[in-house]
Protein backbone atom coordinates (compact mmCIF):
# COMPACT_ATOMS: atom_id res chain seq x y z
CA UNK A 1 0.00 0.00 0.00
CA UNK A 2 1.39 3.55 -0.94
CA UNK A 3 2.55 5.23 2.12
CA UNK A 4 1.28 9.23 3.24
CA UNK A 5 3.98 11.64 3.85
CA UNK A 6 4.63 11.30 7.23
CA UNK A 7 5.21 15.02 7.75
CA UNK A 8 1.40 14.75 7.46
CA UNK A 9 0.70 11.54 8.83
CA UNK A 10 2.11 11.92 12.29
CA UNK A 11 0.38 15.51 12.87
CA UNK A 12 -3.18 15.42 15.13
CA UNK A 13 -6.31 15.97 12.99
CA UNK A 14 -7.41 19.21 13.23
CA UNK A 15 -8.50 20.54 16.66
CA UNK A 16 -11.66 22.81 16.31
CA UNK A 17 -13.70 19.36 15.27
CA UNK A 18 -13.11 17.83 18.04
CA UNK A 19 -14.06 20.12 20.63
CA UNK A 20 -17.54 20.83 18.27
CA UNK A 21 -18.17 17.06 18.88
CA UNK A 22 -17.64 18.30 22.63
CA UNK A 23 -20.71 20.58 22.16
CA UNK A 24 -22.80 18.73 20.37
CA UNK A 25 -23.23 16.42 23.26
CA UNK A 26 -24.05 19.07 25.71
CA UNK A 27 -27.88 18.69 26.46
CA UNK A 28 -28.51 22.33 27.47
CA UNK A 29 -28.82 21.60 30.93
CA UNK A 30 -27.25 25.43 31.72
CA UNK A 31 -28.52 27.20 29.48
CA UNK A 32 -27.45 27.82 25.78
CA UNK A 33 -24.46 27.15 24.57
CA UNK A 34 -21.82 29.77 25.20
CA UNK A 35 -19.39 29.48 22.25
CA UNK A 36 -15.83 30.71 22.80
CA UNK A 37 -13.88 28.18 21.13
CA UNK A 38 -13.21 29.41 17.01
CA UNK A 39 -12.11 33.23 17.04
CA UNK A 40 -14.71 34.20 14.53
CA UNK A 41 -16.72 37.63 15.20
CA UNK A 42 -19.81 37.79 16.99
CA UNK A 43 -21.64 40.31 15.49
CA UNK A 44 -22.37 40.29 11.54
CA UNK A 45 -20.48 42.18 8.53
CA UNK A 46 -21.50 45.57 8.08
CA UNK A 47 -24.50 45.45 5.10
CA UNK A 48 -22.68 47.45 2.35
CA UNK A 49 -20.47 44.82 2.76
CA UNK A 50 -22.27 42.32 1.91
CA UNK A 51 -23.21 44.32 -0.79
CA UNK A 52 -20.26 45.13 -2.14
CA UNK A 53 -19.38 41.15 -2.03
CA UNK A 54 -22.49 40.12 -3.76
CA UNK A 55 -21.37 43.17 -6.48
CA UNK A 56 -18.38 42.39 -7.06
CA UNK A 57 -18.71 38.49 -7.46
CA UNK A 58 -21.75 39.20 -9.94
CA UNK A 59 -18.94 40.90 -12.11
CA UNK A 60 -17.58 38.96 -15.00
CA UNK A 61 -14.43 41.51 -14.37
CA UNK A 62 -13.52 39.01 -11.66
CA UNK A 63 -14.20 35.56 -12.62
CA UNK A 64 -10.80 35.21 -14.79
CA UNK A 65 -7.08 35.09 -12.85
CA UNK A 66 -5.89 37.75 -11.39
CA UNK A 67 -2.53 39.36 -10.22
CA UNK A 68 -0.50 36.92 -8.36
CA UNK A 69 0.75 39.52 -5.97
CA UNK A 70 -3.01 40.71 -5.05
CA UNK A 71 -5.63 43.43 -6.90
CA UNK A 72 -3.37 46.65 -7.22
CA UNK A 73 -6.43 48.13 -5.51
CA UNK A 74 -6.51 46.39 -2.28
CA UNK A 75 -2.43 46.67 -2.31
CA UNK A 76 -2.83 50.53 -2.63
CA UNK A 77 -5.63 50.68 -0.26
CA UNK A 78 -4.15 48.47 2.21
CA UNK A 79 -0.58 50.19 1.94
CA UNK A 80 -2.52 53.27 2.22
CA UNK A 81 -4.31 51.92 5.46
CA UNK A 82 -0.61 51.01 6.79
CA UNK A 83 0.46 54.50 6.44
CA UNK A 84 -1.75 55.70 8.44
CA UNK A 85 -1.92 53.35 11.05
CA UNK A 86 2.10 52.89 11.41
CA UNK A 87 2.76 56.80 10.48
CA UNK A 88 5.43 55.54 8.09
CA UNK A 89 5.31 55.71 3.99
CA UNK A 90 4.68 52.41 2.92
CA UNK A 91 3.72 51.57 -0.98
CA UNK A 92 1.63 48.79 -2.94
CA UNK A 93 4.96 47.40 -3.61
CA UNK A 94 5.04 46.18 -0.24
CA UNK A 95 2.03 44.22 0.19
CA UNK A 96 1.54 40.62 -1.11
CA UNK A 97 -2.26 39.79 -0.67
CA UNK A 98 -2.79 36.11 0.51
CA UNK A 99 -5.84 33.98 0.62
CA UNK A 100 -5.97 34.51 4.51
CA UNK A 101 -3.61 34.55 7.27
CA UNK A 102 -2.87 30.94 7.54
CA UNK A 103 -1.77 31.34 4.08
CA UNK A 104 0.59 34.55 5.16
CA UNK A 105 2.34 32.63 7.46
CA UNK A 106 2.80 29.69 5.33
CA UNK A 107 4.15 32.09 2.16
CA UNK A 108 6.09 33.70 4.83
CA UNK A 109 7.59 30.62 6.15
CA UNK A 110 8.45 28.99 3.03
CA UNK A 111 10.17 32.04 1.76
CA UNK A 112 12.91 32.23 4.62
CA UNK A 113 13.16 28.76 5.55
CA UNK A 114 13.73 25.57 4.68
CA UNK A 115 13.42 21.60 5.38
CA UNK A 116 16.19 21.46 8.25
CA UNK A 117 16.16 25.05 9.06
CA UNK A 118 14.26 26.00 12.17
CA UNK A 119 11.91 29.14 13.17
CA UNK A 120 11.42 29.80 16.90
CA UNK A 121 8.30 30.42 18.76
CA UNK A 122 6.95 31.27 21.73
CA UNK A 123 5.19 29.15 24.18
CA UNK A 124 2.25 29.11 23.99
CA UNK A 125 2.34 29.08 20.33
CA UNK A 126 -0.61 29.25 17.89
CA UNK A 127 -1.21 25.64 16.83
CA UNK A 128 -2.03 26.23 12.79
CA UNK A 129 1.89 27.86 13.02
CA UNK A 130 3.74 24.88 14.52
CA UNK A 131 1.66 22.30 12.17
CA UNK A 132 2.94 24.36 9.28
CA UNK A 133 6.23 24.33 10.28
CA UNK A 134 5.81 20.41 10.83
CA UNK A 135 4.79 19.78 7.29
CA UNK A 136 7.63 21.80 5.85
CA UNK A 137 9.94 19.64 7.61
CA UNK A 138 11.51 22.92 9.36
CA UNK A 139 11.83 22.56 12.82
CA UNK A 140 10.64 24.63 15.93
CA UNK A 141 12.38 26.27 18.96
CA UNK A 142 10.69 28.02 21.75
CA UNK A 143 11.28 30.90 24.03
CA UNK A 144 8.61 30.40 26.97
CA UNK A 145 6.41 33.17 28.15
CA UNK A 146 5.86 32.85 31.71
CA UNK A 147 2.66 33.59 33.63
CA UNK A 148 4.40 35.81 35.75
CA UNK A 149 5.67 38.07 33.09
CA UNK A 150 1.89 38.38 31.43
CA UNK A 151 2.77 35.33 28.50
CA UNK A 152 5.30 37.82 27.00
CA UNK A 153 8.90 36.69 26.12
CA UNK A 154 11.66 38.54 27.49
CA UNK A 155 14.20 39.62 24.51
CA UNK A 156 17.25 37.97 26.81
CA UNK A 157 15.32 34.71 26.63
CA UNK A 158 14.57 35.02 22.78
CA UNK A 159 18.35 35.83 22.25
CA UNK A 160 19.51 33.05 24.30
CA UNK A 161 16.80 30.75 22.03
CA UNK A 162 18.13 31.68 19.05
CA UNK A 163 20.41 28.50 17.87
CA UNK A 164 22.35 28.94 14.76
CA UNK A 165 19.30 26.89 12.32
CA UNK A 166 16.80 29.29 13.27
CA UNK A 167 16.23 31.47 10.16
CA UNK A 168 13.03 33.46 11.54
CA UNK A 169 11.06 34.45 14.94
CA UNK A 170 7.48 33.99 14.38
CA UNK A 171 5.46 36.00 16.84
CA UNK A 172 1.85 36.82 16.94
CA UNK A 173 0.42 40.08 18.71
CA UNK A 174 -2.25 40.70 19.96
CA UNK A 175 -1.29 36.65 20.76
CA UNK A 176 -3.26 33.92 20.06
CA UNK A 177 -3.75 32.36 22.31
CA UNK A 178 -2.91 34.65 25.67
CA UNK A 179 -4.48 37.53 24.09
CA UNK A 180 -1.16 39.53 25.49
CA UNK A 181 -0.50 42.80 23.77
CA UNK A 182 3.48 43.52 23.37
CA UNK A 183 3.82 46.76 23.97
CA UNK A 184 5.99 49.01 21.46
CA UNK A 185 8.59 49.47 23.50
CA UNK A 186 9.13 44.97 23.70
CA UNK A 187 8.70 44.66 20.08
CA UNK A 188 11.31 47.27 19.39
CA UNK A 189 13.82 44.87 21.38
CA UNK A 190 12.91 41.84 19.96
CA UNK A 191 13.43 43.46 16.52
CA UNK A 192 16.70 44.63 17.59
CA UNK A 193 17.51 41.01 18.66
CA UNK A 194 16.78 39.93 15.19
CA UNK A 195 18.32 42.09 13.73
CA UNK A 196 21.86 41.66 15.52
CA UNK A 197 21.29 37.77 14.97
CA UNK A 198 20.42 38.24 11.18
CA UNK A 199 16.54 36.46 11.38
CA UNK A 200 13.81 37.34 10.49
CA UNK A 201 10.92 38.76 12.62
CA UNK A 202 7.32 37.44 11.39
CA UNK A 203 5.19 39.37 13.27
CA UNK A 204 1.34 37.80 13.05
CA UNK A 205 -0.70 41.42 13.54
CA UNK A 206 -4.14 39.59 12.70
CA UNK A 207 -6.10 41.05 15.92
CA UNK A 208 -4.61 45.31 15.15
CA UNK A 209 -7.25 46.41 14.87
CA UNK A 210 -8.46 45.71 18.43
CA UNK A 211 -6.19 47.03 20.26
CA UNK A 212 -6.90 49.04 23.59
CA UNK A 213 -8.10 52.60 23.33
CA UNK A 214 -5.57 55.33 23.26
CA UNK A 215 -2.68 52.90 21.55
CA UNK A 216 -1.22 55.35 19.86
CA UNK A 217 0.05 52.54 17.40
CA UNK A 218 1.27 48.92 17.57
CA UNK A 219 4.96 49.46 17.02
CA UNK A 220 7.42 51.75 14.93
CA UNK A 221 9.38 49.05 13.72
CA UNK A 222 8.32 50.22 9.74
CA UNK A 223 10.35 53.50 10.75
CA UNK A 224 13.54 51.45 11.29
CA UNK A 225 16.05 52.26 8.41
CA UNK A 226 16.25 48.74 6.52
CA UNK A 227 13.71 47.06 8.38
CA UNK A 228 12.62 45.77 4.80
CA UNK A 229 15.78 43.39 5.91
CA UNK A 230 14.23 41.91 9.39
CA UNK A 231 10.36 42.49 9.76
CA UNK A 232 7.83 40.27 7.88
CA UNK A 233 3.99 41.59 9.27
CA UNK A 234 0.97 39.26 8.61
CA UNK A 235 -2.48 40.38 8.84
CA UNK A 236 -6.14 39.40 8.54
CA UNK A 237 -9.30 41.15 7.14
CA UNK A 238 -11.40 38.46 7.99
CA UNK A 239 -12.13 39.24 11.88
CA UNK A 240 -11.97 43.40 11.12
CA UNK A 241 -14.84 42.95 8.28
CA UNK A 242 -16.45 39.62 9.92
CA UNK A 243 -15.81 37.61 6.83
CA UNK A 244 -13.59 34.99 7.82
CA UNK A 245 -15.06 32.82 4.85
CA UNK A 246 -13.77 34.92 2.16
CA UNK A 247 -10.31 34.10 3.11
CA UNK A 248 -8.66 37.35 2.64
CA UNK A 249 -5.14 38.17 4.27
CA UNK A 250 -2.02 40.43 3.95
CA UNK A 251 1.95 40.26 4.05
CA UNK A 252 3.71 43.42 4.41
CA UNK A 253 7.10 43.32 3.27
CA UNK A 254 10.04 44.47 1.50
CA UNK A 255 9.90 44.11 -2.31
CA UNK A 256 12.49 40.94 -2.06
CA UNK A 257 10.06 39.11 0.11
CA UNK A 258 7.39 39.70 -2.05
CA UNK A 259 9.14 38.50 -4.88
CA UNK A 260 9.86 35.67 -2.89
CA UNK A 261 5.97 35.31 -2.08
CA UNK A 262 4.94 35.61 -5.65
CA UNK A 263 6.52 32.16 -6.39
CA UNK A 264 5.21 30.37 -3.55
CA UNK A 265 1.38 31.77 -4.30
CA UNK A 266 2.13 30.89 -7.63
CA UNK A 267 2.28 27.06 -7.22
CA UNK A 268 -0.20 27.70 -3.61
CA UNK A 269 -3.66 29.32 -5.79
CA UNK A 270 -1.86 31.28 -8.53
CA UNK A 271 -4.21 34.55 -7.22
CA UNK A 272 -5.88 35.39 -3.88
CA UNK A 273 -10.22 35.40 -4.25
CA UNK A 274 -10.32 38.60 -6.83
CA UNK A 275 -13.75 39.82 -6.09
CA UNK A 276 -13.20 39.78 -2.10
CA UNK A 277 -10.29 41.99 -2.35
CA UNK A 278 -12.49 44.44 -4.81
CA UNK A 279 -14.99 44.63 -1.88
CA UNK A 280 -12.36 44.81 0.72
CA UNK A 281 -10.44 48.08 -0.92
CA UNK A 282 -13.52 49.99 -1.07
CA UNK A 283 -14.57 49.12 2.34
CA UNK A 284 -11.24 50.15 4.01
CA UNK A 285 -11.90 53.62 4.09
CA UNK A 286 -15.65 53.08 3.72
CA UNK A 287 -16.33 51.44 6.98
CA UNK A 288 -13.84 52.74 9.23
CA UNK A 289 -16.12 54.42 11.46
CA UNK A 290 -18.02 51.16 12.10
CA UNK A 291 -14.65 49.20 12.62
CA UNK A 292 -13.77 51.50 15.15
CA UNK A 293 -17.11 51.35 16.58
CA UNK A 294 -16.22 47.06 16.91
CA UNK A 295 -13.09 47.68 18.66
CA UNK A 296 -14.76 49.37 21.36
CA UNK A 297 -17.53 46.80 21.21
CA UNK A 298 -14.63 44.10 21.82
CA UNK A 299 -13.26 46.21 24.64
CA UNK A 300 -16.49 46.48 26.43
CA UNK A 301 -16.16 42.26 26.16
CA UNK A 302 -12.52 42.57 27.51
CA UNK A 303 -14.33 44.44 30.55
CA UNK A 304 -16.96 42.40 31.17
CA UNK A 305 -14.52 39.26 30.81
CA UNK A 306 -12.70 40.90 33.76
CA UNK A 307 -15.62 41.14 35.79
CA UNK A 308 -17.07 38.07 35.69
CA UNK A 309 -13.83 36.20 36.21
CA UNK A 310 -13.16 38.76 39.34
CA UNK A 311 -16.64 37.23 40.52
CA UNK A 312 -14.81 33.31 40.21
CA UNK A 313 -11.75 33.41 41.75
CA UNK A 314 -10.52 30.11 41.77
CA UNK A 315 -10.42 30.65 37.73
CA UNK A 316 -7.55 32.76 36.98
CA UNK A 317 -6.66 35.11 34.10
CA UNK A 318 -3.58 34.65 32.88
CA UNK A 319 -4.01 37.14 30.40
CA UNK A 320 -6.54 39.03 28.18
CA UNK A 321 -7.04 41.20 25.45
CA UNK A 322 -8.08 41.57 21.57
CA UNK A 323 -9.95 38.34 21.18
CA UNK A 324 -8.98 36.15 23.65
CA UNK A 325 -8.02 35.36 27.39
CA UNK A 326 -5.87 32.30 28.99
CA UNK A 327 -7.93 31.21 31.71
CA UNK A 328 -5.96 29.14 34.46
CA UNK A 329 -8.47 26.70 35.83
CA UNK A 330 -8.48 25.74 39.41
CA UNK A 331 -8.52 21.34 39.17
CA UNK A 332 -4.84 21.02 40.01
CA UNK A 333 -3.08 18.48 37.62
CA UNK A 334 -6.26 17.54 35.48
CA UNK A 335 -5.75 17.99 32.19
CA UNK A 336 -6.98 20.96 30.27
CA UNK A 337 -8.45 18.25 27.42
CA UNK A 338 -10.64 17.08 30.23
CA UNK A 339 -11.65 20.38 31.73
CA UNK A 340 -12.66 21.91 28.36
CA UNK A 341 -14.72 18.52 27.55
CA UNK A 342 -16.69 18.45 30.93
CA UNK A 343 -16.98 22.50 30.42
CA UNK A 344 -18.69 21.97 26.96
CA UNK A 345 -20.93 19.04 28.05
CA UNK A 346 -21.97 20.19 31.69
CA UNK A 347 -22.00 23.98 31.51
CA UNK A 348 -22.44 24.52 28.24
CA UNK A 349 -19.02 26.49 27.83
CA UNK A 350 -17.05 25.67 24.85
CA UNK A 351 -13.22 26.59 24.46
CA UNK A 352 -10.32 25.65 23.83
CA UNK A 353 -8.00 22.88 25.79
CA UNK A 354 -4.20 24.90 26.66
CA UNK A 355 -2.58 22.02 25.62
CA UNK A 356 -3.39 22.55 22.06
CA UNK A 357 -1.07 25.42 22.09
CA UNK A 358 1.70 23.61 23.80
CA UNK A 359 2.96 20.75 26.16
CA UNK A 360 3.42 22.97 29.24
CA UNK A 361 -0.18 24.87 29.35
CA UNK A 362 -2.17 22.18 30.85
CA UNK A 363 -3.52 24.37 33.27
CA UNK A 364 -5.24 26.85 31.05
CA UNK A 365 -8.02 27.12 28.47
CA UNK A 366 -8.52 29.52 25.95
CA UNK A 367 -12.00 31.25 25.94
CA UNK A 368 -12.23 33.66 22.87
CA UNK A 369 -14.33 35.80 24.42
CA UNK A 370 -14.78 38.19 21.26
CA UNK A 371 -17.42 35.69 20.16
CA UNK A 372 -19.87 36.78 22.80
CA UNK A 373 -21.81 39.78 23.76
CA UNK A 374 -21.17 41.26 27.24
CA UNK A 375 -24.50 39.90 28.27
CA UNK A 376 -23.22 36.37 27.62
CA UNK A 377 -20.22 37.00 29.09
CA UNK A 378 -21.87 37.92 32.24
CA UNK A 379 -23.46 34.63 32.15
CA UNK A 380 -20.09 32.74 32.97
CA UNK A 381 -19.91 33.49 36.44
CA UNK A 382 -22.75 31.26 36.96
CA UNK A 383 -21.96 28.36 35.19
CA UNK A 384 -18.25 28.78 36.47
CA UNK A 385 -19.38 28.80 39.84
CA UNK A 386 -21.73 25.94 39.89
CA UNK A 387 -18.85 23.62 37.63
CA UNK A 388 -17.35 20.92 39.39
CA UNK A 389 -14.76 18.33 37.51
CA UNK A 390 -15.88 14.86 38.59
Amino acid sequence: MPRFNPLVETLAPPPIPSVFAWGDAYDGRSGPMIDLSQAVPGYPPHPEMLRLLGEYAASRAYTGYGPIEGEDCLRTAYAEHMTGTYGTPLSAGNVHVTAGCNQAFICAAMAVAGAGDAVLMTDPYYFNQETTLAMLGIKTRFVACEPANGFLPEADALAAAITPDVRAVALVSPNNPTGAVYPPDLLAALYDVCKARGVWLILDETYRDFLPAGTRRPHDLFARPGWEETLISLYSFSKSFCIPGHRLGAITAGADVVEQVAKIMDNLQICPPRSAQAAVATALPLLADWREENRREIARRVEALRATMAGVPAWRVGAVGAYFAFIGHPFGEASSAHVAEKLAKEAGILCLPGSYFGAGQEGYLRFAFANADVETIGGLRERLERFALD
